[in-house]
Protein backbone atom coordinates (compact mmCIF):
# COMPACT_ATOMS: atom_id res chain seq x y z
CA UNK A 1 0.00 0.00 0.00
CA UNK A 2 1.24 3.09 -0.56
CA UNK A 3 -1.37 5.80 1.25
CA UNK A 4 -0.18 8.70 2.80
CA UNK A 5 -2.10 10.38 4.93
CA UNK A 6 -2.59 12.90 2.13
CA UNK A 7 -4.33 10.38 0.00
CA UNK A 8 -6.79 8.86 2.46
CA UNK A 9 -10.14 9.21 2.23
CA UNK A 10 -12.25 8.63 5.70
CA UNK A 11 -16.02 7.78 5.00
CA UNK A 12 -18.56 5.88 7.14
CA UNK A 13 -18.65 2.16 7.28
CA UNK A 14 -20.64 0.53 4.30
CA UNK A 15 -22.05 -3.02 4.52
CA UNK A 16 -19.26 -4.42 2.38
CA UNK A 17 -16.59 -3.27 4.70
CA UNK A 18 -17.52 -5.93 7.30
CA UNK A 19 -15.05 -8.94 5.75
CA UNK A 20 -12.27 -6.03 5.54
CA UNK A 21 -12.62 -5.32 9.04
CA UNK A 22 -13.10 -8.98 10.83
CA UNK A 23 -10.34 -9.87 8.67
CA UNK A 24 -8.01 -6.59 10.49
CA UNK A 25 -8.80 -7.46 13.74
CA UNK A 26 -6.18 -10.09 14.68
CA UNK A 27 -3.74 -7.02 14.06
CA UNK A 28 -5.18 -5.95 17.56
CA UNK A 29 -2.64 -8.86 19.13
CA UNK A 30 0.30 -8.11 17.09
CA UNK A 31 1.57 -6.29 19.87
CA UNK A 32 1.82 -9.07 22.24
CA UNK A 33 -1.05 -8.73 24.73
CA UNK A 34 -0.44 -10.17 28.23
CA UNK A 35 -0.51 -13.43 28.63
CA UNK A 36 -3.51 -13.72 30.62
CA UNK A 37 -5.32 -12.52 27.52
CA UNK A 38 -4.91 -14.86 24.29
CA UNK A 39 -5.20 -13.58 21.29
CA UNK A 40 -8.26 -15.69 20.22
CA UNK A 41 -9.72 -13.91 23.35
CA UNK A 42 -8.85 -10.63 21.63
CA UNK A 43 -10.36 -10.96 18.15
CA UNK A 44 -13.67 -12.68 19.48
CA UNK A 45 -14.79 -10.00 21.70
CA UNK A 46 -13.67 -7.11 19.71
CA UNK A 47 -15.94 -9.66 16.62
CA UNK A 48 -18.44 -9.85 18.81
CA UNK A 49 -18.60 -5.72 18.68
CA UNK A 50 -18.20 -5.98 14.70
CA UNK A 51 -20.83 -8.13 13.99
CA UNK A 52 -23.32 -6.01 16.24
CA UNK A 53 -22.23 -3.24 14.32
CA UNK A 54 -22.92 -4.42 11.08
CA UNK A 55 -25.97 -6.03 12.22
CA UNK A 56 -27.65 -3.31 14.09
CA UNK A 57 -25.73 -0.16 14.81
CA UNK A 58 -25.75 0.52 18.73
CA UNK A 59 -26.95 4.02 18.71
CA UNK A 60 -24.59 6.72 18.81
CA UNK A 61 -22.00 4.31 17.18
CA UNK A 62 -19.79 5.02 14.34
CA UNK A 63 -17.25 3.20 12.33
CA UNK A 64 -15.11 5.01 9.75
CA UNK A 65 -12.90 3.45 7.66
CA UNK A 66 -9.44 5.13 5.62
CA UNK A 67 -9.05 4.63 2.03
CA UNK A 68 -6.21 4.80 -0.37
CA UNK A 69 -7.20 7.17 -3.87
CA UNK A 70 -7.36 3.86 -5.65
CA UNK A 71 -9.76 2.54 -3.16
CA UNK A 72 -8.03 0.10 -0.96
CA UNK A 73 -9.11 -0.13 2.72
CA UNK A 74 -6.26 1.22 4.90
CA UNK A 75 -8.02 0.92 8.23
CA UNK A 76 -10.82 1.90 10.28
CA UNK A 77 -11.79 3.29 14.12
CA UNK A 78 -15.07 2.05 15.79
CA UNK A 79 -16.76 5.41 18.01
CA UNK A 80 -19.01 4.88 20.79
CA UNK A 81 -20.99 7.27 23.22
CA UNK A 82 -20.04 6.57 26.92
CA UNK A 83 -21.00 8.23 30.21
CA UNK A 84 -18.63 9.26 32.14
CA UNK A 85 -17.99 7.28 35.47
CA UNK A 86 -17.00 10.43 37.45
CA UNK A 87 -19.61 13.08 36.24
CA UNK A 88 -21.90 11.32 34.74
CA UNK A 89 -21.60 13.08 31.35
CA UNK A 90 -21.40 11.91 28.00
CA UNK A 91 -18.22 11.35 25.59
CA UNK A 92 -17.18 9.87 22.78
CA UNK A 93 -14.84 6.67 22.95
CA UNK A 94 -12.61 5.03 20.63
CA UNK A 95 -13.43 1.59 20.74
CA UNK A 96 -11.39 0.18 18.16
CA UNK A 97 -8.94 1.26 15.83
CA UNK A 98 -6.84 -0.85 13.19
CA UNK A 99 -4.43 0.10 10.46
CA UNK A 100 -4.29 -2.54 7.99
CA UNK A 101 -1.25 -4.61 7.28
CA UNK A 102 0.89 -3.12 4.64
CA UNK A 103 -0.39 0.52 5.85
CA UNK A 104 1.78 1.06 9.01
CA UNK A 105 3.68 4.25 8.91
CA UNK A 106 1.71 5.64 6.55
CA UNK A 107 0.03 8.12 8.73
CA UNK A 108 -3.07 6.32 8.72
CA UNK A 109 -3.62 5.91 12.09
CA UNK A 110 -3.27 9.17 12.88
CA UNK A 111 -6.09 10.21 9.89
CA UNK A 112 -8.11 7.74 11.81
CA UNK A 113 -7.49 9.51 15.27
CA UNK A 114 -8.17 12.89 13.51
CA UNK A 115 -11.44 11.86 12.14
CA UNK A 116 -12.57 10.56 15.56
CA UNK A 117 -11.76 13.58 16.96
CA UNK A 118 -13.92 15.37 14.62
CA UNK A 119 -16.86 13.24 14.78
CA UNK A 120 -16.56 13.68 18.79
CA UNK A 121 -16.36 17.18 18.42
CA UNK A 122 -19.54 17.31 15.82
CA UNK A 123 -21.39 15.50 18.83
CA UNK A 124 -20.73 18.48 21.29
CA UNK A 125 -18.47 16.30 23.31
CA UNK A 126 -15.93 18.22 24.96
CA UNK A 127 -13.93 14.40 25.88
CA UNK A 128 -12.74 12.12 23.78
CA UNK A 129 -11.47 8.87 25.31
CA UNK A 130 -9.45 5.04 24.30
CA UNK A 131 -8.29 2.28 26.30
CA UNK A 132 -5.06 0.93 25.35
CA UNK A 133 -3.16 -2.63 26.79
CA UNK A 134 -0.35 -1.00 29.18
CA UNK A 135 1.92 -3.47 27.23
CA UNK A 136 1.27 -1.72 23.49
CA UNK A 137 3.99 1.13 23.63
CA UNK A 138 3.55 1.48 20.10
CA UNK A 139 0.26 2.64 20.39
CA UNK A 140 0.60 4.49 23.24
CA UNK A 141 3.40 6.57 21.94
CA UNK A 142 1.07 7.39 18.90
CA UNK A 143 -1.98 8.44 21.23
CA UNK A 144 0.37 10.97 23.32
CA UNK A 145 1.80 12.39 20.44
CA UNK A 146 -1.62 12.82 19.45
CA UNK A 147 -2.00 15.01 22.43
CA UNK A 148 -3.81 12.20 24.82
CA UNK A 149 -2.60 11.81 28.65
CA UNK A 150 -3.41 8.50 30.48
CA UNK A 151 -5.87 9.26 33.40
CA UNK A 152 -6.50 5.42 35.44
CA UNK A 153 -4.38 2.35 35.30
CA UNK A 154 -6.68 -0.62 35.53
CA UNK A 155 -5.28 -3.57 37.44
CA UNK A 156 -6.18 -7.50 37.13
CA UNK A 157 -5.58 -10.70 39.37
CA UNK A 158 -6.44 -13.70 38.22
CA UNK A 159 -8.50 -15.81 40.38
CA UNK A 160 -8.77 -19.23 40.70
Amino acid sequence: MDATETDLAIRPARADDRAFVLAALPRLAEFGPPPWRPPAELAAGEARTVEAFFTAAPPGAVMLVAESGSGERAGFVYLERVRDYFTGEEHGHVGIVVVAAGADGRGVGSALMGAAEAWARGAGFRRLTLTVFAGNRRAREVYEHLGYRAETLRYVKLLD
